[in-house]
């Protein structure tokens, strides 16, 4: 459906403008589909980020520090989240033994385990833009990379 059905609105300042709106209403689009279905695992789209991103780091602990820079939200609250994290055991938080001043983030077995369950569900995460082929996946990369210069 084109973004003027999907919002009721047949007219737009000048193409900039639509496109910006096109962008932030697929990002609410596609943002809700992926919360529903991490919600059967009772995370959030933030607390799962988090969990791969340790992923990727295993067995290496990782630092609050490294983790809200490769977060995907960089307006997220890591230390917030890792705290909600550990209390389902997901995560476990130490001092670092080389600076004390900073935490140690591990991803637990648990944690690996909840992984393990949703990546099997990755065929339903994928459809979510199964509308596109694989040159046009290739091409919307290319467009949302150079958008960002």
């Amino acid at each position: 459906m084109r973004i003027e059905e999907e919002i009721s609105q047949e007219k737009f300042r000048n193409k900039h403008h639509k496109s910006a709106i096109n962008i932030i209403f697929t990002f609410n689009w596609l943002h809700q589909k992926n919360m529903k279905l991490l919600k059967p695992f009772g995370l959030t789209i933030q607390q799962f980020n988090i969990l791969r991103i340790l992923r990727g780091q295993y067995p290496n602990p990782a630092t609050i520090k490294l983790l809200k820079e490769r977060m995907m939200d960089k307006m997220s609250d890591a230390s917030r989240l890792v705290e909600k994290l550990r209390k389902k055991g997901l995560v476990e938080r130490n001092v670092c033994s080389k600076d004390r001043r900073n935490v140690d983030v591990l991803i637990t077995k648990e944690g690996l385990a909840l992984l393990k369950k949703i990546d099997a569900k990755e065929k339903e995460f994928d459809k979510i833009l199964s509308n596109l082929t694989s040159d046009e996946m290739d091409q919307l990369n290319y467009l949302l990379d150079k958008m960002r210069g």
